[in-house]
């Protein structure tokens, strides 16, 4: 096999590409002096590891030795993991969206070799089909065209990059945003909303749990019904789909058809976090089990499939996988998710066989109807076609006794999947990744009062800590992988990862994690502000090799690291009394003012955020031992609440000293007669003290 200079990479996606015949260099100075050098276009490819279309294109065009011939001798071809170096990434995604209408995954960009960009696009078929042109005549016609005249092509690079700079300039003029801009980012998604299937859109349909977030808080501001019940509705929907892993628990990346039912099988961790927090949070709503059995599932499936031995959390797993042990190089997507009928016969027998496959959707010629390159023939994609109720009547049986069988049945056939081949692992630990995670489980350990859940929080913080923070240099690494910790920080893992700090401080009151939260939250400022206009860039100054600085500007499928540091700094100045921190998020808000005014739901976050700085936060303070079990019965009646706009504290000797002289209700808030005690405050002033939980209980309402 042939090998290239990825082999010395620790990225899972550039390692995937080691032994391509395409001489690959990783993104850096090698490359680029190569292409300076010889005057050589850059070819630029980006993707991740678990990334469908990137293998496919890999298997059709980077695998061939035609194309690499080609490939290598007239460009300089790149590999870039987008989940390692996000601000490439976003560059390169930033003119692909400006220049095409449209973006993902493989990403293919040509560059100038002072890395401008030219050309670009996503995916290539491997030659000209149904009006698109082949990935090797792409090539030749570049090629041709860069020999015959190369300074035209550098200089219409120079030109584009020039021109996003001036748009990127215009959409971040300052200005003050009007209350009314709540109403507007509703508005926008009502009318996208899917009544009878839930979700926001056609298909496909993407999970975007920052909407969510947004809209029970709309709900919570506005007591407008119609918000809560479209998040309700959405999550039912996703939840009851072939979109979960109705055996092993947590979501798929996407769904391809409208109903949720057939995705796209890949599994992302960002989604698992971000998700299990939205069905948390519509538990605490409604006190429904439904909502909270959903996130459990989630969660166990991370801590059993995506956790590290030493408790960090890998970042995904493949959509495909080897149809049969024995020829592992035949792989298909969601090979490992499927059934066929005979299968589940011969595992389960009968009458369960019959129950499992009625309330699972389960048919004997296969349940996908749309299916055009053959992949799914003859199986079936586990989904809620029907409730247990419903099966009991159907087949005129117990209903506890249909519960506990399929319960069974569930079990069986995930220990039958366990023993297929597995997909693709991508066991990187990445620092924003981590953070989302950790919120998750902090949360989840004040809802369901799992003590399994905080442990894995503290665990995955204290890994973090460990390995990829340097607090004596101030710096944050952004990649762990096989005992090395590489990659500077960029404003998502700075963000995130103080996010889930505060959220594990707010579940176990260890002061640890709010200073570091805070120590982290002043090196986002210095590194990442923009001093001038106010918001932060998504890097920090000085790599050269970066055409553009941006400031994160949409909350996708994972939020925006600009979202994230307002709402981070927002909090931490109700936690520790810094006005400074209130500043910049202030100003950052302002930055974004145009943006939010044009188009409110392209930062849904960042609206969580304006309202948490505006609307009067509730300041909780509990004085006492944070081992007191009457401190602890006090913390209970707050973590089973949702009260999105809460800071909760403990207030014991340590965290007053450490607050002394910044946050002044800190100082007064002591215990009443020896018993812990609840100081609830908003805009600055304090409610009398409570010792008991029912008057506490009125106090929250």
């Amino acid at each position: 096999m042939p090998t290239n200079r990825l082999i010395r990479e620790k990225s899972p996606y550039l390692l995937q590409h080691a032994h391509n015949p395409v001489d690959w260099y990783p993104w850096g100075e090698e490359a680029f002096e190569k292409a300076r050098r010889e005057n050589k276009p850059i070819f630029l490819s980006v993707g991740y590891s678990t990334c469908h279309w990137c293998h496919v294109m890999e298997r059709e065009s980077f695998e061939s030795p035609e194309v690499a011939e080609f490939l290598n001798r007239w460009f300089v071809p790149v590999k870039v993991d987008r989940e390692e170096r996000p601000d490439v990434d976003r560059i390169y995604m930033t003119f692909v969206q400006a220049t095409t209408g449209g973006g993902g995954w493989p990403m293919s960009v040509w560059l100038t070799p002072d890395l401008k960009p030219f050309y670009g696009g996503t995916y290539f078929p491997p030659e000209d089909t149904y009006g698109r042109p082949g990935f090797l005549s792409v090539l030749k016609r570049i090629a041709e065209l860069w020999q015959r005249d190369h300074e035209r092509i550098a200089e219409s690079g120079r030109r584009l990059v020039a021109e996003l700079e001036r748009h990127l300039r215009a959409d971040g003029v300052a200005g003050d945003l009007d209350e009314a801009v709540f109403d507007a980012a509703f508005n926008q998604l009502r009318r996208s909303f899917d009544p009878q299937l839930g979700g926001f859109g056609g298909a496909p349909k993407f999970p975007r749990p920052v909407v969510h977030q947004f809209l029970v808080r709309y709900w919570a501001r506005t007591a407008n019904r119609e918000a809560l019940e479209m998040v309700l509705h959405t999550l039912r929907r996703m939840a009851t789909g072939g979109i979960a892993d109705q055996l092993g628990g947590g979501f798929h990346r996407y769904s391809v058809d409208e109903r949720w039912f057939l995705p796209h099988f890949e599994k992302m961790l960002y989604d698992q976090a971000q998700l299990a927090v939205s069905y948390l949070e519509a538990f605490l709503i409604t006190g429904e089990k439904f909502y909270a059995d959903v996130a459990r599932d989630v969660l166990e499936y991370v801590l059993r499939d995506l956790t590290s031995p030493d408790g960090a959390f890998y970042s995904a797993e493949d959509a495909d996988s080897a149809i049969d042990a024995a020829r592992p190089e035949e792989k298909g997507e969601g090979a490992f998710y499927l059934w066929s009928r005979a299968e589940i016969d011969a595992l389960l027998g009968s009458p369960v066989a019959d129950w499992f496959a009625f309330v699972y959707g389960v048919e004997p010629e296969g349940n996908v109807r749309y299916d055009p390159h053959g992949e799914f023939a003859g199986k079936n994609i586990l989904h809620r076609a029907h409730t247990i109720e419903e099966a009991a009547a159907r087949f005129g049986a117990d209903r506890d006794l249909v519960e506990a069988a399929v319960a069974e049945a569930r079990r069986k056939l995930l220990e039958a999947r366990a023993r297929r081949p597995r997909p693709h692992l991508d066991d990187k630990i990445l620092t924003s990744w981590n953070g989302l995670m950790i919120s998750a489980f902090a949360l989840a350990a004040q809802a369901l009062g799992d003590e399994r859940y905080l442990e894995a929080a503290r665990r995955a913080a204290r890994f973090i800590l460990g390995k990829l923070w340097n607090p004596a240099g101030g710096t944050l690494l952004r990649r762990y992988r096989e005992g090395e910790a590489a990659i500077a920080g960029f404003l998502d893992d700075y963000a995130f990862l103080i996010a889930g700090l505060l959220d594990l401080y707010e579940a176990c009151f260890e002061l640890e994690f709010l200073k570091t939260a805070e120590r982290l939250a002043e090196r986002m400022i210095e590194l990442f502000e923009d001093a001038e206009q106010g918001g932060f860039y998504a890097t920090a100054e000085g790599d050269a090799s970066l055409v553009l600085r941006l400031k994160d500007d949409y909350d996708g499928a994972e939020p925006s690291g600009s979202s994230a540091a307002v709402l981070a700094l927002a909090r931490l100045a109700q936690m520790t009394g810094r006005e400074e921190f209130r500043r910049s998020a202030e100003r950052a808000v302002e930055a974004f003012a145009s943006r939010l005014a044009s188009l409110a739901v392209s930062l849904p976050l960042m609206l969580v955020a304006v309202d948490f700085l505006r609307s009067g936060p509730k300041q909780i303070l509990l004085a006492g031992a944070k081992d007191d079990p009457a401190t602890l019965e006090l913390a209970r009646e707050v973590w089973r609440r949702f009260l999105p706009r809460r800071v909760l504290m403990l207030v014991d000797q340590a965290a007053r000293e450490a607050l002394a002289g910044r946050l002044p209700v800190a100082a007064q808030a002591t215990p009443i007669d020896g018993k812990a005690a609840a100081y609830v405050c908003e805009n600055s002033t304090c409610r009398l003290p409570v010792t008991e939980v029912s008057p506490l209980a009125e106090l929250l309402q």
